[in-house]
């Protein structure tokens, strides 16, 4: 099953696992996979938002010729920009096609659990047209950017390696590199469980590097660090195009990304109002429902005192734990667990009702106050209103007769038998979030999500700019604000400001109105170490639209409108979608064979778009001592400059490419390739020129 997300990337939460290895899936019932002989990843971040290359090499040991399905485990929160492979020593380089990708798997039957289980809810999937021969190699490399995890100053970065499900022999080459950009002080960084890693910090750039050969990849990547609290506030990256490269829009040429974490009075919480309704069908009989009150355990065990509770259990009628809201205490939360232990599943679903009893709980709210509920079910209203019009109209009846205002109704569904719509516009029509869940992640998420809301410092957030020279800010509305968690905003801009952009950010807190202000200087040119804030705006205005999707039915004229602007955006942005899949190649790079050659290694490019020059680094070790032959080609393949370094010693090297080629002319702006010749090794990458 997929699983979708909507609007949670509002807000960055504390765990976020998934992430390996692609799968080169020859039969997914035998199982029967190409062999994975070596892994290298190279991961730009800055502050909180990174770029992963992930380039993997597989083997054909089948014994025939084969066609693969690549599977890629892509987390939710991540998006895809790119992806490239090679067969015969050409790259060729796949674009977004403007439908949705295409699940089936080959060889028929049932897939092996062991394939679907490493795969998860969300993986990424291409179809690689070419025939590969008997023990020929295939390389795959995707690249995905994400908005890491994020919790009190510790980010968190992860890359499962433990590749055990699929295959259990050595891999040729393990690697890692990780770049970190820091706005704010790193007090620290680790690379959490792997030994012969080498870690340096200087506090506002901090590299990782790890490399293995020969062994079989059964420890996962996890990198963690801490940023200074001294110094929360308003952090920000933008970049400005030229005219040449503003084709998607006529927004204006310029990108930014915000990432806000005011420093909050931590010795008050803004108290909440809190209600947890519960499913208790007989479709939730089982692991469902027993997770679901494991969930409801640990919520209750962490409310604040001196906010308000209550539950609701609900099938084809209800249960309140109390018939009102009532103060968290010991008594209450003693009563509240025996009321979570004694939930059992039986009965039909009535959503509408379940509601309607929810919100009367709220009658003439106080709005200097959280108001929040959690919803969660796992099917289809089968009993009372079941309409999806008719249970959004009563929700806003009943919000209107028992005069509540801002009411927080996330919504959660579970399993694959869920109305997605209903669920998704129940949250975007009442300023919550909406997740869709896999049967066995119901506790962990829950509990995750709780977490993050459970101490909330700003309500009903605005934010004006001045000048008002900024475009499309999202997201939309803006969620409120939580302590120890961050707002990311990313937006457009055209006709740059002599003076600072002054941003404001007010709410409400302890029933005033308090504000913060921050100045920010908008870039008026190009920045290309900045480019990922057009993919950051991308994908949050698609994740917007995705949202608004769903308020119409399906295969109207609004939704088709909304739908054929997600695919452009995709497909101009070089951004995934839930309309658009990796597709036919465009480019293709023909690579002259070296005796030998060996693909693998550490290899990255910085800054990558590059205007005026880029420096490629490297890692070697002893048996590739010697002197590097690196080639720079165009996108027809032709060689445009060829550089030498000396490596004659171990470790990692660095030769700059000022742009120019063998003539000593500036190149044209556009696409690179570059390959890096060595005793016994050919490293290879692609580099992005820029005006």
């Amino acid at each position: 099953m997929k699983k979708h997300i909507f609007l949670i990337l509002l807000f960055l939460v504390a765990q976020c696992v998934v992430f390996g290895h692609g799968v080169a899936i020859v039969d997914a019932n035998a199982p029967l996979y190409f062999k994975l002989k070596s892994s290298t990843q190279v991961v730009t971040v800055y502050d909180q938002v990174s770029t992963t290359v992930t380039t993997q090499i597989f083997k054909n040991q089948t014994g025939t010729p084969r066609v693969i399905k690549y599977a890629f485990p892509l987390h939710e929160q991540a998006s895809a920009t790119s992806l490239r492979w090679r067969v015969h020593n050409t790259w060729q380089t796949a674009i977004f096609a403007p439908a949705p990708q295409d699940t089936t798997l080959p060889g028929g039957g049932t897939p092996s659990q062991s394939l679907m289980t490493y795969l998860g809810g969300s993986p990424m999937f291409f179809s690689v047209p070419d025939t590969i021969a008997v023990d020929s190699t295939l390389t795959i490399e995707l690249t995905y950017v994400e908005l890491l995890p994020y919790s009190f100053g510790q980010v968190q970065y992860d890359y499962p390696n433990n590749y055990q499900l699929i295959q259990t022999t050595a891999l040729d080459l393990q690697s890692i590199h990780f770049v970190l950009e820091s706005q704010r002080n790193i007090d620290s960084i680790s690379f959490v469980g792997i030994s012969g890693a080498t870690v340096t910090n200087n506090g506002s750039h901090a590299e990782i590097t790890y490399q293995a050969s020969e062994l079989p990849a059964v420890n996962n990547y996890k990198i963690i660090y801490s940023l200074a609290a001294n110094t929360m506030g308003l952090y920000g990256y933008s970049t400005y195009l030229p005219d040449s490269l503003v084709v998607c829009d006529s927004l204006g040429n310029g990108y930014f990304v915000f990432i806000v974490e005011p420093q909050p009075d931590t010795t008050q919480v803004i108290q909440k109002v809190f209600s947890l309704v519960i499913d208790q069908s007989g479709s939730m009989s089982g692991e469902k429902i027993e997770q679901a009150k494991a969930a409801a355990t640990f919520i209750v065990n962490n409310l604040n005192y001196g906010d308000y509770f209550n539950l609701i259990a609900f099938n084809d009628s209800f249960i309140k734990f109390r018939p009102d809201h009532v103060p968290f205490n010991e008594a209450n939360k003693q009563d509240a667990l025996t009321f979570i232990n004694n939930l059992f599943a039986d009965g039909s679903t009535d959503i509408a009702q379940a509601l309607h009893a929810t919100i009367q709980d709220y009658a003439g709210n106080d709005t200097t106050v959280a108001n929040i509920v959690i919803f969660l079910t796992d099917g289809q209203p089968t009993a009372g209103l079941m309409g999806t019009s008719e249970i959004l109209q009563s929700i806003q009846n009943d919000l209107t007769t028992y005069e509540v205002q801002y009411l927080m109704i996330n919504t959660f569904g579970i399993g694959m038998d869920v109305n997605q719509q209903l669920l998704s516009l129940i949250a975007s029509q009442n300023n919550g979030l909406c997740t869709f869940l896999l049967d066995n992640e119901l506790e962990a998420m829950i509990t995750q999500f709780y977490r993050m809301i459970c101490n909330p410092v700003l309500l009903n957030i605005n934010m004006t700019f001045n000048p008002p020279v900024v475009i499309e800010p999202y997201p939309a509305p803006l969620p409120n604000l939580y302590i120890g968690q961050q707002l990311i905003v990313a937006g457009r801009y055209d006709n740059v400001p002599e003076i600072p952009l002054n941003i404001t950010f007010s709410g409400q807190a302890f029933g005033q109105i308090k504000t913060y202000s921050y100045n920010f200087t908008l870039s008026a040119s190009l920045d290309p170490d900045y480019m990922f804030t057009t993919k950051i705006w991308a994908i949050k205005k698609i994740d917007h639209l995705y949202s608004e999707y769903f308020t119409y039915p399906e295969g109207s004229a609004q939704a088709d409108s909304i739908k054929n602007l997600i695919i452009n955006i995709s497909v101009c942005y070089n951004v995934s979608s839930p309309f658009t899949h990796f597709g036919v190649p465009t480019i293709s790079i023909e690579e002259p064979t070296a005796k030998n050659s060996h693909e693998a290694e550490i290899v990255s490019a910085y800054p990558n778009p590059f205007r005026d020059q880029v420096k490629i680094k490297f890692d070697i070790g002893v048996r590739e001592l010697g002197i590097a032959k690196v080639e720079i080609y165009d996108i027809t393949g032709s060689i445009v400059e060829i550089l030498y370094i000396d490596c004659s010693s171990p470790g990692s090297h660095e030769i700059i490419w000022d742009g120019k080629n063998s003539r000593g002319e500036s190149v044209a702006a556009g696409f690179y390739s570059y390959r890096i010749i060595l005793p016994g090794k050919i490293l290879s990458g692609k580099l992005c020129k820029v005006e």
